[in-house]
């Protein structure tokens, strides 16, 4: 099977978003659109029951992914939208579907003022097992939202995109992040905003039996250029490779995941990274993954890495 930009599909208003976002992505990356709609069926006490609306919704079943490609197709002409319907467990489906996707489109829902998003049990389990990126897209999100307002401060798609916002960990340095952060700025023709968040940590205590140092942590004076140059040392090879992104980095002392949150409100896509892990159950996102899906304005993108 070909390469896909792929979206779940399942008829709200996040799905929605998430759908047009792919649209739009599939278009810039020059590849089909798949759409996937997962119906998990009823245990069988309920499917035997007579349940109100059930042949109403039976029907959008069938109708909303032909007509979601329709509507897609005309406008962006000459994209390819391919539809699928599977029954089964959505995690398990849209896992399945992300082997063999470039990226996989989900939707989050918005709860607005400093609550935050809704990333629900199924977006979690997928971002935290998918073998590709998942990007989760928030309600009401339009193309004119990734890109600057024209000049006279009305929203254009016509106008430059803003910034691809990248997390990034100066002690292991990703490849594959740090390869889907830049191509990602490079289809856009995006400034690309790197950004390491940093804490000081306190010096051990002499109080704490057992336990010997030698010398306390450096002082933040120190700290500052060091991971500075650590940062932009990791970024130069990847700026050899793509000359044409316009790069700026900054090492920034406090909390990584409030930082990318900040970073965010001016951003077009926020991409992070998480550690593939093969446990079915458990953790599979850190701390900062966590904050930014949670509290991001903008899509993000969770790259699985080694």
């Amino acid at each position: 099977m070909p390469r896909t930009v792929t979206a779940g599909l399942d008829g709200s208003a996040e799905s929605r978003a998430a759908v047009e976002w792919a649209a739009r992505e599939a278009v810039l990356r020059g590849l089909p659109l798949r759409l996937v709609q997962v119906w998990e069926p009823l245990p069988d006490p309920l499917a035997q029951a007579p349940l109100l609306g059930a042949e109403a919704e039976q029907d959008w079943i069938e109708r909303a992914p032909d007509e979601s490609a329709e509507g897609l197709r005309l406008r962006h002409p000459g994209l390819e939208v391919i539809t699928e319907r599977q029954t089964g467990d959505p995690v398990d489906v849209l896992c399945e579907a992300a082997g063999t996707s470039e990226l996989l489109a989900l939707g989050s829902r918005g709860l607005g003022g400093l609550h935050g998003f809704i990333v629900g049990s199924v977006g979690l389990a997928v971002v935290g097992h998918a073998d590709c990126p998942v990007v989760l897209v928030r309600a009401g999100e339009q193309a004119t939202d990734e890109h600057r307002a024209d000049p006279a401060g009305i929203p254009s798609a016509a106008t430059p995109f803003r910034p691809v916002v990248l997390g990034l960990d100066i002690t292991a340095p990703n490849a594959a992040l740090l390869e889907f952060a830049f191509g990602a700025a490079a289809l856009r023709g995006a400034p690309l905003r790197v950004v390491y968040a940093w804490v000081p940590q306190p010096p051990p205590s002499n109080e704490t039996p057992g336990y010997a140092y030698e010398a306390e942590a450096p002082p933040v004076a120190e700290l500052e250029p060091r991971n500075a140059f650590m940062l932009g040392r990791a970024l130069e090879p990847w700026r050899e490779s793509f000359p044409d992104v316009d790069v700026a980095e900054a090492a920034v002392e406090g909390s990584a995941g409030s930082v990318l949150v900040d970073a965010s409100r001016d951003a077009c896509l926020v991409v992070v990274g998480r550690r593939v892990r093969k446990a079915r159950f458990g953790a599979h996102l850190g701390h900062v993954a966590h904050a930014v899906l949670h509290h991001s304005p903008a899509p993000v993108a969770v790259v699985p890495h080694a």
